[in-house]
């Protein structure tokens, strides 16, 4: 849904390198609080960047929505406020468990894949708090300047 871009983006977290298991504090069965995403630099052009968070083992299942980011933004940290507005003017949007904020994985049964997706966007979203996924990928749709994604993996003890 997202266009072609012309960067990347290289996304990384303190808390577990790509493709290993997420700790159980940022699931369902620990204190489901966010865990540490950062990113390299965004292009100079970008205006705002945005983090989604979904689950392609279970239909793309959104986890987590932060958007509008101011553009110099290269990580936002651990344990989020579930919160529909930010500190800095980000906003958050509504998961697929009808909650504003992170809400971490929590897979009936098996493992599953996790997809931290970063945008570098060459605007400000004008989207409310508390959107739904579907709305701002069609809000990104055309101003995406780079992208990146970290894929991490989680089964319940």
């Amino acid at each position: 849904m997202t266009p072609p871009v012309t960067a990347a983006l290289r996304v990384t977290s303190p808390a577990f390198a790509a493709g290993e298991r997420i700790a159980d504090r940022y699931t369902c069965t620990g204190e489901d609080i966010s865990p540490p995403v950062q990113w390299s630099t965004p292009p100079e052009a970008t205006k705002s960047v945005a983090l989604l968070m979904d689950d392609p083992d279970a239909n793309n299942f959104g986890h987590w929505l932060v958007y509008n980011l101011p553009g110099n933004t290269t990580a936002v940290p651990e344990a989020l406020p579930k919160t529909p507005e930010l500190a800095d003017g980000s906003r958050q949007g509504e998961t697929s468990f009808g909650e504003v904020g992170y809400g971490g994985p929590c897979p009936p049964s098996g493992t599953h894949h996790y997809v931290f997706h970063v945008y570098a966007l060459d605007t400000m979203l004008s989207l409310p708090a508390g959107a739904s996924k579907d709305d701002l990928l069609r809000a990104m749709q055309d101003h995406v300047l780079a992208q990146g994604e970290l894929i991490a993996v989680y089964n319940k003890p």
